[in-house]
């Protein structure tokens, strides 16, 4: 139990980051965009985290997220 949280812990705290770097690089994503970010796994948060900053606009942002769901 102890670990799963600390699991839970390290993707809460990734996923918060991530939100906040695009926030900052796009201005307001929106709430679809930040549900589908907050449902993803902490592998691809930290993907996400990284891929962001070859991004160019929130169309970028869509695009990769669209391609993780296939």
């Amino acid at each position: 139990m102890k670990e799963e949280g600390r699991e839970q812990g390290q993707i809460g705290e990734a996923i918060n980051l991530t939100i906040r770097l695009l926030t900052r690089k796009f201005g307001d994503i929106g709430e679809e965009k930040r549900s589908l970010i907050c449902g993803l796994l902490l592998s691809v948060v930290q993907d996400l985290s990284e891929a962001l900053l070859d991004f160019n606009n929130v169309h970028d942002l869509q695009v990769w997220l669209n391609n993780v769901k296939s």
